[in-house]
């Protein structure tokens, strides 16, 4: 019986180099297609959907744009999966990752083809990672004692970040809102507390950072349109038992009087309720189900906002910000803690009304109204801000910052190189591949602003020769400038991600040498 025959009949299996080969190729492949989206020069994708309502998005988020992939290589996957990771870890640097292990691998790839064996690379990339981290590490810019220098920190690598984004043009008043943003945190890495709400119209610089909460709701009619020192009883309970619901009760009566006499104790009960939850002494409502006509009624009449079906994440949030918690059960009114704010006001933003709470208990949170001319603006805006506020929050924590602009790679890869030089036997060969797969990023960077690259990064090698040199590529002037005056400054705990991950992910392919897919399931016909 011939070897083969272990599988099933549609089951393949590839060996050895063409195994190799199939996972650097589409390693490769995904990391050439975020290639173009790198830099504050990138450009965006639009990806359309083939499912119902043909959805688009426009992006240049690298996770974003691999998320919606549907990748059959296996090898490419793992990319995927790195800047994933890398999106929920740091925020940012999702295209940087992808891009610097499909370097790596496009350097292994030379390097197998020489006959070195794969084992001797991963050691070396394993040397030179520790070495490239250790080079950062001399190198970084700590202010977190001196509180002005440390905002103007977070301020710079707010508007770095934004700088590759559909934000870039109003990068100053966005980067102030973030940054204002993450300091109302006071230190938490919770962006739950941060709520943005999107409203087409208008264009991006009307976006705006409000101090209160927002609630995406109308005011029920007839109630108090304005309350002042609220006290907010945040509830998830059904108010809408005061009709019998015809269709989910079977009731047998001789005569209509039985029934208006149901509905009649229908209606007592949820009076009992009103009144229970009014006994809080509350003058604001808000509840995660409908309030019929009926109890809106009752409370309305009672001076008291009912405020109903907000959304869950809005109630969640509600609580959190005015210090409430979510009741359910109203016997014991002592027990309920209640939410405070000094005022709740109905505003106008666009053509819709919506909810405003002001002077809220708890500080952290704040309301990011972003307008723009479409939904697929304010979704990439969002996405943008989002990643400005994930880095900021970070670095709010650990306050390590390094220069931009393909200053730390250059760093790095002086590092590295000189690692080499020392270092005896194969191991060297991987050593210097891996100083040029970081060489590659700055490269990139310059390569999509249309400029020489080769010519670029040969003078940025020059430059890092002398000691304690901040240059790095200004794109907007199309030379090599002065990262510092610039203002172009990115976070440690980023750059050591990005470096750390594609290290792992190109070791990870680079073990691989066979490649098994296994049969498909046949489908029996069933006619």
């Amino acid at each position: 019986m011939p070897i083969d025959k272990i599988f099933k009949d549609d089951a393949s299996e590839e060996k050895g180099e063409r195994a190799r080969m199939a996972s650097f190729i589409g390693a490769m492949a995904v990391a050439d297609l975020v290639k173009s989206t790198l830099g504050p020069k990138g450009m965006d994708k639009i990806l359309q959907s083939t499912g119902r309502g043909h959805s688009v998005t426009v992006t240049n988020d690298g996770a974003t744009i691999l998320k919606s992939l549907h990748i059959d290589n296996p090898a490419a996957k793992v990319l995927v999966d790195i800047s994933k990771v890398q999106d929920d870890e740091v925020g940012d640097g999702t295209t940087s990752v992808v891009v610097l292990a499909g370097e790596l691998l496009r350097e292994a790839e030379k390097l197998v083809t020489s006959k070195i064996h794969p084992m001797t690379i991963i050691a070396g990339y394993r040397m030179a990672a520790e070495c490239a981290r250790e080079a950062l590490l001399k190198r970084v810019i700590d202010n977190k004692e001196n509180a002005e220098k440390f905002r103007s920190d977070l301020m710079k690598i707010a508007m770095t970040t934004l700088c590759s984004k559909i934000l870039s043009q109003d990068k100053e008043h966005f980067a102030e809102m973030a940054v204002d943003a993450v300091f109302r945190l006071k230190g938490s890495t919770n962006l739950e507390a941060i709520q943005i709400i999107k409203k087409p119209g208008g264009s991006l610089r009307d976006s705006f950072l409000d101090e209160g909460f927002i609630l995406d709701k109308k005011i029920g009619i007839g109630q108090p349109k304005r309350i002042e020192n609220a006290k907010i009883l945040v509830a998830n309970t059904a108010m809408d038992t005061d009709k019998v619901k015809i269709y989910g009760a079977r009731v047998r009566v001789d005569s209509m009087t039985k029934v208006a006499e149901i509905e009649g104790a229908e209606k007592e009960k949820m009076k009992d309720k009103v009144k229970k939850i009014l006994g809080h002494g509350i003058n604001c409502f808000v509840n995660r189900q409908l309030i019929y006509n009926f109890p809106e009624e009752l409370f309305a009449d009672a001076g008291v906002l009912a405020i109903e079906h907000a959304d869950f994440e809005g109630i969640e949030r509600l609580g959190l910000v005015t210090g409430g918690e979510i009741a359910s059960t109203f016997d014991n009114p002592e027990s309920v803690k209640l939410g405070h704010c000094k005022l709740i006001e109905e505003i106008m933003i666009g053509e819709d009304k919506l909810i405003h709470f002001s002077g809220v208990a708890m500080g952290q949170a704040c309301s990011i109204v972003l307008r723009g001319a479409s939904h697929h603006v304010l979704d990439e805006a969002e996405r943008s801000l989002h990643d400005a506020l994930c880095v900021l929050s970070q670095t709010v924590n650990d306050s390590r910052v390094l220069l931009g602009g393909g200053w730390p790679e250059m760093v790095m890869a002086k590092e590295v190189d000189e690692l080499a030089r020392k270092t005896a036997g194969k191991k060297s060969h991987a050593i210097e591949a891996f100083s040029r797969a970081l060489v590659a990023i700055p490269t990139t960077i310059a390569d999509n602003a249309g400029l020489d690259s080769a010519e670029l990064v040969a003078q940025l090698r020059a430059e890092h020769h002398n000691e304690g040199c901040n240059a790095g590529i200004d794109v907007i002037s199309g030379a090599v400038g002065d990262m510092e005056e610039r203002g172009i400054y990115e976070a440690f705990k980023v750059k050591q991600a990005v470096l750390l991950s594609a290290t792992e992910a190109a070791e990870m392919i680079l073990r691989v040498d066979e490649i098994i897919t296994c049969a498909p399931r046949r489908r029996e016909d069933r006619m």
